[in-house]
């Protein structure tokens, strides 16, 4: 047997930590939580001595993809979340919260500055080709 000294108990291979809500009070905002790679203030460790840097968006089209791709970003960790806890009511209103709020700031991109998916062409031209993309435009992006 691999294990034949019994030093390894097998239910801990399966551990997972209770994450219960009202152990995380503090849910970020998607923008602070996009930052950080997490939604919960309380499971954020930096690493060593390295801090993130706060993005700073050069115009309007660039804020938007921002807030789109910080409300993408929470929505896919609270998922996570909600795997796991599925009746962490107060975690799925604002899972729902977030969808609603990225769709409509989604479309307000997509109708301003062009699809951001190839399924998002709006034009009678397939305009998902267009340029500039992200790294083309003048002095590079940092969000690509």
């Amino acid at each position: 047997m691999l294990f034949e000294d019994n030093d390894f108990d097998i239910n801990m291979a399966f551990f997972i930590p209770d994450l219960s809500i009202s152990r995380h009070t503090n849910i970020l905002n998607p923008t602070e939580g996009f930052l950080k790679g997490n939604m919960f203030q309380d499971e954020y460790e930096p690493y060593k001595n390295f801090t993130y840097f706060k993005l700073n968006p050069k115009d309007e089209k660039e804020r938007l993809l921002y807030q789109v791709m910080a409300l993408s970003f929470a929505i896919n960790d609270l998922n996570l979340y909600l795997d796991l806890h599925p009746d962490a009511k107060e975690v799925l209103d604002l899972f729902q919260k977030y969808v609603k709020d990225e769709k409509e700031l989604r479309a307000i991109y997509v109708k301003k500055y062009g699809p951001l998916e190839v399924t998002e062409v709006t034009s009678n031209k397939f305009n998902w080709i267009d340029s500039p993309w992200p790294w083309d435009s003048k002095g590079g992006s940092m969000y690509v």
